[in-house]
């Protein structure tokens, strides 16, 4: 195995604490007895361990070699499949380095672990060759992910050479990309230890569509077009949703990701804290062939806080143009952002000369946003319109339409007042209550 993976060229930037470069030393070992046999099992049992916890991240079955293998091919970032992301492959002389790679790669997939395994007295590798995964909640593993993953591996597993895996990847890289980013649609990020910034996919985001979120058509509509706009290459805004609360502006964006992945959309949420890090995200993500949104949820400063000054310099005005791969969308329960005080209105200021200066520093951050949606809260016809709606999307609720509203008054009056959020809280609320008495009905015979 360390002889095949040793001639690797282009798919070979793996690191040493990988599962498949610790395998290579272990048979490395192994062939020059430099080792012990209960040593080796260790070894051996640790990147069985190892194999065992990815799979459980990313829902592998059957022979998880082969998943591991495809996984390996689908992630690596590397001069060809960089190259090669959501855009046609272009011909070069890379392709025969890549076609010298893919037919190791052919010869891993068929690699006999039989030797090693009567050697040292273990059936490990049988198991993981012929794994029979545990049916796990779609919180514990990435489902989109393993379906992805189980696809392409299928594909690769009958492709008879190194050409026809070429043109199983190279078709994968094309239609999603790679790496993280082709297999997720949202993330956050964080700083490492060295400093250097790392991708957090969020798996299991919400699946909500735009049709999930009743009324508010004009907002959605406005929102579709920009970004629509914005993935298909033509000009688009920065956008700023703002209103009240439990209105749907999150969701909206959520729903708007959902439905433009396929085209390449990703998102990266951003906190306040971390917009320090602003310039050097947009560094990482501008060199990728997607189109990002870098998403701030709630987004809003009280007078003291001063990190909004590195979200304007970014939009709008800074030195470097940005990029257009990449727009900023943000939710606010505020207008303007940055909250105002009547000192910054007073014609007198202890504190400040120019009164006026002070106003258009606060103000000029939302007017930084060149798409601003407003959602408002419902009135009580549309409010009842929402519970009435989405109650018809709960089959166990069996109340009439004048007793939905009469629940519906009572909620808003103990939750906050009228809005989509206070109504899908009802909803779920009765379809609680629906389901137990259904489980007591059923209880009784």
């Amino acid at each position: 195995m360390y002889q095949k993976f040793s001639q690797l060229i282009v798919y070979r930037n793996y690191p040493k604490d990988s599962i498949i470069r610790q395998l290579c030393s272990i048979y490395y070992d192994f062939d020059k007895n430099l080792c012990s046999h209960i040593e080796l099992i260790d070894r051996v049992h640790a990147q069985i361990k190892a194999l065992l916890d990815l799979s459980t991240s990313l829902g592998f079955d059957g022979n998880l070699w082969h998943r591991y293998l495809t996984w390996l091919l689908l992630t690596n970032e590397n001069s060809f499949t960089l190259t090669s992301e959501k855009r046609e492959v272009q011909e070069g002389s890379i392709k025969q380095l890549v076609l010298h790679d893919l037919t190791i790669f052919r010869q891993l997939f068929e690699y006999d672990f039989q030797p090693l395994q009567k050697a040292l007295h273990t059936d490990c590798f049988d198991i993981i060759t012929h794994y029979q995964a545990i049916e796990k909640p779609s919180r514990m593993c990435d489902l989109h992910a393993s379906k992805v993953i189980a696809h392409v591996c299928h594909q690769l597993e009958k492709a008879k050479d190194g050409q026809d895996m070429f043109d199983v990847l190279t078709s994968f890289y094309q239609q999603y990309g790679i790496g993280m980013f082709a297999m997720n649609r949202a993330f956050r990020f964080e700083r490492d230890k060295e400093g250097e910034l790392r991708f957090l996919p969020i798996r299991n985001m919400d699946t909500v569509v735009l049709d999930d979120l009743i009324g508010y058509q004009l907002q959605k509509d406005l929102l579709v077009e920009n970004t629509k706009a914005f993935v298909e290459g033509r000009n688009a805004n920065n956008v700023l949703l703002y209103g009240d609360s439990g209105t749907g502006k999150s969701t909206s964006i959520k729903a708007i990701v959902n439905a433009f992945y396929e085209q390449g959309l990703r998102m990266v949420e951003i906190y306040k804290h971390q917009f320090r890090d602003l310039s050097d995200l947009i560094a990482r993500l501008k060199k990728r062939n997607y189109r990002f949104i870098i998403y701030m949820d709630d987004l809003s400063f009280e007078d003291f806080e001063t990190e909004y000054k590195f979200l304007k310099a970014v939009i709008e005005g800074g030195v470097e143009t940005r990029p257009d791969n990449i727009l900023i969308y943000a939710t606010s329960n505020r207008r303007h952002l940055i909250k105002e005080t009547w000192g910054d209105r007073s014609d007198m200021s202890e504190d400040e000369l120019h009164h006026s200066d002070t106003i258009q520093e606060k103000l000029s951050l939302a007017a930084r946003f060149g798409l601003s949606i407003c959602y408002e809260k419902p009135n009580q016809k549309n409010y009842y319109n929402i519970v009435l709606q989405l109650a018809k999307r709960y089959p166990e609720i069996t109340l009439s339409e004048e007793e939905l509203i009469t629940e519906a008054r009572k909620w808003e009056l103990s939750h906050g007042g009228m809005s989509g959020r206070a109504a899908q809280q009802l909803i779920y609320d009765l379809s609680g209550k629906a389901m137990i008495e259904k489980w007591k009905h059923d209880s009784k015979y």
